[in-house]
């Protein structure tokens, strides 16, 4: 049996984004509930398109729902870490927590938000552990706290299932996630003893997929290969630089000769600073959607 990556754009939102006992699972293994607070049912709601950057539209992948106590969860996969990731996470919780209330209803109907985020990068250098877990407390006394927002992040490369026993089902569904890719020919059988997560295994099989899905999973991790090498050289700056006023320049025309004159503009910025970096053509041609004539030329 061949499996892909639950990581990907596609397996991601097919395993947690269709399946309501997975995501509860899911949910009640890795966030900080209280006994008693466990999620007992849920109903998905819309996810919120994110503007189209090239690139950033793959490494962020996400899914929303809430239960019947009205609680929101955002569960996040972010491929590539990026500075501003935190405030991201920080603007899409406040702006959940907010839309609760329809003008003149009471703030005490508002409910909890969760943002559970994982990354598939380390950026906590300097901190132990893989588990994160941010809210509103009183510096001085941090028994005391404003709830409203939670903010949880998980680097997934700390993650090692044999020290952390304490949480069965946590560990288990962090090993689905960090264990199991292309090569994987034989799925550990602890993961199989539980009916949600052997779900969520058979969602992985390669037969399950359409060639155009297998074509799209190719190219969404093309384009993560071209986002993590450009964020980790010199060329980052100079072709944000170049989508920001090829886009800027397209959006104050306000019309659609200057919005296809933005896209040229950032496609060309884009595929220098690929080339720059050493990106071969053939992935960039994928992941722009040009040929390897037109990025010859540039």
């Amino acid at each position: 049996m061949t499996y892909l990556d639950p990581k990907a754009d596609l397996t991601f939102k097919k395993v947690f984004g269709e399946h309501p006992d997975i995501v509860m699972s899911f949910l009640n293994a890795l966030l900080p509930l209280e006994e008693g607070e466990e999620i007992t049912e849920i109903e998905y709601l819309p996810t919120e398109l994110i503007p189209e950057h090239p690139l950033r539209k793959y490494s962020i992948v996400d899914v929303r729902c809430k239960d019947s106590r009205g609680r929101h969860f955002i569960v996040e996969m972010q491929m590539v870490w990026s500075p501003e990731f935190k405030q991201r996470v920080l603007f899409n919780a406040s702006k959940a927590y907010v839309r609760q209330l329809d003008k003149g209803h009471k703030y005490e109907l508002l409910q909890p938000v969760y943002s559970l985020n994982l990354v598939n990068d380390i950026f906590e250098t300097g901190l132990e552990g893989y588990y994160h877990y941010y809210r509103l407390v009183h510096v001085e006394h941090s028994e005391k706290v404003i709830d409203g927002l939670h903010l949880i992040f998980v680097e997934l490369p700390k993650f090692t299932p044999h020290t952390y026993t304490e949480k069965k089902m946590q560990a288990l569904w962090l090993r689905y996630l960090t264990e199991i890719d292309e090569k994987t020919r034989k799925v550990p059988a602890e993961l199989m003893e539980y009916p949600e997560i052997k779900r969520a295994v058979t969602a992985l099989e390669e037969s399950a997929f359409t060639p155009a899905q297998l074509q799209g999973y190719e190219k969404f991790w093309d384009a993560i290969s071209v986002e993590r090498t450009l964020y980790s050289s010199g060329e980052r700056k100079g072709w944000e630089k170049g989508w920001e006023k090829g886009w800027e320049k397209g959006r104050e025309e306000g019309h659609e000769e200057g919005r296809e004159e933005g896209r040229e503009e950032e496609k060309k910025s884009l595929v220098k600073g690929f080339k720059a970096a050493g990106i071969p053509s053939d992935v960039i041609a994928r992941v722009t959607g040009l040929s390897l004539e037109e990025i010859e030329q540039l």
